[in-house]
C-alpha cells in the first residue's frame, strides 16, 4: 500500500461500473486512491456496483464505504456530502467520473430525449455534486475537486451531445478553478481518449453493431502510441497525481490522457 493519500477523504463519484469484460475508470480509481492511503466513499446510482468496488478495495487491505446517489438530484448530492461529513467530518477529494453517451451519431439521427439525457447526466450531474461540495471545501480552505471529461471536447467526431456536454464539463472546471482558488481548492478536469473500459466497449458495440474485437482492432488503429487504446488504470493514475500534494500547484488544468489522440487536429474517433 502506498501513502501519496495517507489519511486523505476521497469521495469518488460513479465508483461502479458498467458490466463489461474489463474494469471501468471510477472503479480503477476508486481502488488507486484506497491504494494510496485514502478512505473511499464509493458512490454510485446502483448501490450494488458501489459495494462490488468497495469489497474489491478491502479485499485488498483499504479502506471504503458504499453510498448510493442519483447525482442528477440535488437532494442526493446533498445527502452524498451530509454523509461523508458526518462519518470522517471532512472531505479532501472530489472526483466525478459520471458519464452516459449511447447516441445516434450527427445532427440528423440524434433525438431530442437523447440530447436531454446526456445533458442531465454529463454537465448537470457535475454541476451538482461541484453545488454540493463546494461549501464544504471553502470552509476548510483546502480540497481538491477533479471531473472526467473526455478528449471527444476537444477533437472532432460524431457524437455530438456527447461532445458538447464534455465540453460543458471543462469550461465547469476552468470557472471552478478560478472561483475556488482564492480558497486553497483546486479543480482540474481529465480528458480520456479511446480507453478500453466497459462503458466505452460494450454500448458502443451494441450502438454500432460490431463485434467487441473488431471495435477495440478499429479503435486501437486510431491512437498514435503504439496503435493501443488506454486502459481505466490510465485515468486512474492520472486522478492520483491530480489529487495528491504533488500536484498542489496545479488547478486549472484540463489533462489529456489519450495516447496523442488530442494532437491529431481534426481527427474524428469512433
Amino acid at each position: 500500500m502506498g501513502e501519496r493519500l495517507k489519511g486523505k477523504i476521497a469521495i469518488v463519484v460513479g465508483a461502479g461500473q458498467t458490466p463489461g469484460d474489463t474494469i471501468g475508470n471510477g472503479r480503477a480509481t476508486a481502488m488507486l486512491f484506497a491504494r494510496e492511503g485514502a478512505t473511499v466513499m464509493a458512490v454510485d446510482k446502483r448501490l450494488d456496483s458501489a459495494r462490488e468496488t468497495q469489497a474489491l478495495i478491502e479485499k485488498e487491505g483499504g479502506r471504503a464505504f458504499s453510498f448510493e446517489a442519483d447525482i442528477t438530484r440535488a437532494d442526493d448530492c446533498k445527502r452524498m456530502v451530509d454523509a461523508c461529513l458526518k462519518a470522517h467530518g471532512r472531505i479532501d477529494i472530489v472526483d466525478h467520473v459520471v458519464g452516459v453517451s449511447g447516441e445516434q451519431r450527427g445532427i440528423l439521427n440524434i433525438t431530442e430525449a437523447d440530447w436531454d439525457r446526456i445533458m442531465h447526466v454529463n454537465l448537470k450531474g457535475a454541476f451538482l455534486v461541484a453545488k454540493a461540495v463546494a461549501p464544504q471545501l471553502i470552509e476548510q480552505k483546502s480540497g481538491v475537486l477533479l471531473f472526467v471529461s473526455s478528449i471527444a471536447a476537444i477533437t472532432s467526431q460524431g457524437y455530438i451531445a456527447y461532445k458538447a456536454s464534455k465540453a460543458g464539463v471543462n469550461a465547469l472546471a476552468h470557472s471552478l478553478s478560478m472561483q475556488l482558488a482564492p480558497h486553497g481548492v483546486r479543480v482540474n478536469a481529465i480528458m480520456p481518449g479511446l480507453m478500453d473500459t466497459p462503458m466505452a466497449i460494450e454500448n458502443q458495440s451494441k450502438l454500432l453493431s460490431i463485434a467487441k474485437d473488431d471495435l477495440r482492432k478499429r479503435r486501437d488503429s486510431l491512437v498514435p502510441l503504439q496503435q493501443k487504446m488506454g486502459t481505466a488504470w490510465d485515468v486512474a493514475y492520472a486522478s492520483l497525481f491530480l489529487a495528491s500534494d504533488e500536484a498542489r500547484y496545479i488547478t486549472g488544468v484540463m489533462l489529456p490522457v489519450d495516447g496523442g489522440i488530442g494532437a491529431l487536429v481534426g481527427n474524428r474517433t469512433p
